[in-house]
């Protein structure tokens, strides 16, 4: 399809001049370097442009150096002077429903292990399931998932999707994850060993996330090792205050609960 081996050798980081950049007109058929997504430009503000795929998706990507393909070949996208105009944006860079009254919920529903969880995915999506009419709810935990599942009683038109915590190759959470095999139930996670470390550092003023010694209790490791003088509550209120926006989320977190939304959104 493409000439040659678009991933040989470091080509996201090429020499001067190589890469060359493009207007993000309307209309501009390119395809995301990293997901895959091919779409045309329908939206483009100072930070990302909006594609629109031939089923009617629609997916917002930054405008990052040498993010897309155009003809198979690698480009920079940037904003065109007689670029649409960009709609108001919700927290999750969607495009804002003016007056919006939330749809009557769905019955498929979208799982998250705790509380904490659940107030991040309301923050940045809130505005998008409530378009959707999706519901999310909150587990304390997962040893307890295929039950939890079986309880639900997932079909088609009534989908479970489950966001994990720490869903890494030998860990307990993909051992659980293994048992779940209904074609109505997408169980995804993130590497993090708790939501909090999808907040990304510099949101905070932190260098990283610090690691914390087997044994001790993750969130008071942190706490401790940041120097803060605070309760896990207290500090989690922190967290969450400095987040206004999906730019300020790791893309392992993005991805997979806009892959659960796709799924549980999706028509039987």
């Amino acid at each position: 399809m493409y000439e040659g081996d678009v991933l040989a050798g470091n080509w996201r980081r090429p020499g001067k001049g190589k890469i060359p950049k493009v207007p993000a007109e309307m209309d501009l058929v390119v395809e995301d370097a990293d997901s895959g997504f091919c779409g045309a430009v329908v939206a483009c503000d100072k930070e990302a442009v909006t594609l629109e795929d031939r089923f009617g998706k629609r997916r917002l990507f930054p405008l990052a150096p040498a993010a897309f393909l155009l003809e198979g070949k690698p480009v920079t996208l940037v904003r065109s002077a007689a670029a649409p105009a960009a709609p108001r944006r919700s927290a999750s860079g969607s495009v804002a429903v003016e007056g919006l009254r939330a749809r009557v919920a769905r019955q498929s529903r979208i799982y998250v292990e705790g509380v904490h969880d659940a107030a991040l995915v309301e923050k940045i999506w809130g505005h998008d399931l409530r378009v959707e009419g999706v519901v999310v709810e909150y587990l304390e935990g997962v040893d307890d998932l295929p039950a939890i599942v079986a309880e639900f009683g997932p079909e088609p038109g009534r989908r479970l999707g489950v966001l994990v915590d720490h869903l890494v190759p030998g860990s307990k959470e993909s051992r659980i994850a293994a048992e779940i095999t209904s074609p109505d139930v997408l169980v995804v996670g993130h590497p993090y060993i708790d939501i909090w470390q999808a907040v990304k550092p510099s949101v905070l003023r932190i260098p990283a996330w610090p690691d914390v010694p087997r044994g001790v209790p993750w969130k008071e490791g942190v706490i401790a090792a940041l120097g803060w003088r605070m309760e896990p509550a207290q500090a989690w209120r922190r967290i969450l205050g400095a987040v206004s926006t999906y730019t300020d989320l790791e893309p392992e977190l993005l991805g997979r609960v806009e892959e659960l939304i796709d799924f549980v959104t999706e028509a039987p």
